[in-house]
């Protein structure tokens, strides 16, 4: 009877001790707050929802565009550089969703694998799914895996294909992955790493998904937008993206319109450079009329960005 006594005693306090532990996966809740700068439509793990077209547009910056934008609203630290690319060349944009990685120890990962299954989280299969096992088209598989190169490849050539199945996209790990060649092969699958081994993932425990991680000098947070191409990395705060993009598709139309001007020899440089007259912004609005691709700036975004003495 005692010992009946003891077990129910053990079991309840197991089953309270795992309600009150910290979750592995982030509530909506604490998503929203997080990004609480967002006032759009969000998932329905509380991520923000920016929409497929700005993400798009979003495609067509510059890394410096981006970096300068961020820097002008004061987040400074938003670029990670130095990576290692499946497929250079590419431009790729979506919606993060976070998960970090920790060197194993038998207690924690006990702990861990306890409270995914009280999460409901698949018990088949590796542990290092369960974020991969969240994701929806548009997003962005970005993990902190702390750099592990050899026994840390979050992802093979399977898993690579699930994840683009899900998403359309693809990853970027703080860490590596594995079967790069046949990767390779997956068209529309890109990925952002520190290094690649033909090793298996070994003594890695999944700690946090969507919740701040460290990628680099970067803090990145769950529903962050992600810029990659070959120059380097950005996250971008959901909230500041749709402006960020306005901002730098002005700023792309003006660059190559002072180009023009420049080759055309019709002006001195510190009159192109320098505040517009009147003249060279009548030239610059019929450029823009007759600007052979579609763009998103309307009339009403290009007077707003003359009439601020540019």
């Amino acid at each position: 009877m005692i010992k009946k006594t003891l077990l129910a005693l053990t079991l309840a306090f197991s089953g309270s001790y795992l309600a009150q532990a910290q979750r592995l996966g982030s509530s909506p809740e604490y998503v929203t707050s997080l990004t609480a700068g967002w006032k759009g439509e969000r998932t329905a793990d509380g991520r923000p929802k920016v929409s497929d077209l700005v993400l798009e547009r979003l495609q067509n910056c510059t890394l410096e565009q981006v970096w300068g934008y961020l820097g002008n609203k004061g987040y400074r630290n938003q670029v990670e550089k130095n990576w290692i690319i499946l497929k250079p060349g590419e431009t790729m944009t979506g919606r993060v969703v976070t998960a970090q990685f920790m060197p194993t120890r038998p207690d924690l990962d006990s702990l861990v694998r306890a409270q995914g299954k009280a999460e409901g989280r698949s018990q088949k299969g590796g542990i290092n799914i369960w974020p991969i096992d969240i994701l929806t088209k548009g997003d962005v598989y970005v993990a902190d895996g702390y750099g592990k190169i050899k026994d840390g490849t979050l992802i093979g050539s399977s898993l690579g294909n699930a994840i683009y199945g899900k998403t359309g996209k693809g990853v970027i790990f703080y860490g590596s992955i594995r079967d790069m060649q046949e990767l390779k092969d997956t068209k529309g699958f890109n990925a952002w790493v520190k290094g690649h081994d033909p090793s298996y993932i070994k003594d890695m425990t999944p700690t946090s998904i969507n919740a701040p991680i460290r990628i680099g000098d970067v803090t990145v947070l769950p529903g962050d937008v992600v810029f990659a191409n070959e120059y380097g990395v950005v996250f971008i705060p959901a909230h500041l993206v749709e402006g960020l993009v306005s901002a730098s598709e002005m700023t792309g139309l003006r660059d190559e319109f002072e180009r023009v001007l420049l080759q055309q020899s019709k002006y001195p440089s510190g009159e192109i450079h320098g505040d517009w007259s009147d003249k060279i912004k009548n030239e610059f609005r019929a450029w823009v009329a007759k600007y052979p691709k579609k763009l998103a700036i309307t009339q009403k975004d290009l007077e707003a960005y003359l009439a601020k003495g540019h």
